[in-house]
């Protein structure tokens, strides 16, 4: 992980934490969740609103009224909107992206799920979607959301993270493994 990547990390779980003590304290989690959700789509979608969290050419104020706007719009709860004027206000707007990813993760702690990291060289289907998060929730004791990535690059198989674990039965990562092998005997 890249230093600026980690001091990000480490700014966004601090406003996280706040965030979801103080929904939790309101009993606004739903409220959260659903912010949450529209502003993770809100990034996927839209290049100028990215722009508009990492671009230093914008001013503190500038970003500030842009981002108390977009939270009307969206019609976030005063929570969500609160926190993202402190962060315009900080010129701290750059951590959301880290902010969104640790505020699912608590969101799911708090419903007793956990979330798979799962990729795969195809699609999976959904058939075999189920049959690994039943395997998965069988395994972890947990309910399981799995979000996949496709990546021809490993072949076939998969490479499934949940929490710190990481099971890699990808064919790329075997034949990796059988070429350090004969490297080893020869």
């Amino acid at each position: 992980m890249s230093e600026t990547a980690g001091i990000s990390t480490g700014i966004a779980a601090r406003y996280a934490t706040a965030v979801f003590e103080l929904a939790r304290e309101g009993k606004a989690i739903k409220a959260l969740e659903s912010d949450v959700a529209t502003l993770e789509a809100a990034m996927a979608e839209s290049a100028d609103l990215r722009t508009l969290l990492t671009s230093p050419l914008y001013s503190r104020e500038e970003q500030s009224g842009a981002i108390t706007a977009i939270a009307k719009k969206m019609k976030l709860s005063d929570t969500t909107s609160n926190v993202l004027a402190l962060l315009a206000s900080k010129r701290r707007l750059f951590v959301l992206p880290q902010l969104l990813a640790v505020l699912q993760d608590m969101l799911a702690e708090e419903r007793g799920e956990v979330t798979a990291e799962v990729t795969t060289a195809k699609a999976l289907t959904k058939a075999q979607t189920e049959k690994l998060s039943k395997t998965l929730k069988a395994q972890v004791g947990k309910s399981v959301t799995i979000k996949e990535t496709v990546d021809e690059s490993i072949i076939g198989g998969l490479i499934v993270k949940v929490g710190s674990k990481m099971i890699d039965t990808s064919i790329a990562s075997k034949l990796n493994a059988l070429q350090n092998t004969m490297k080893e005997v020869g």
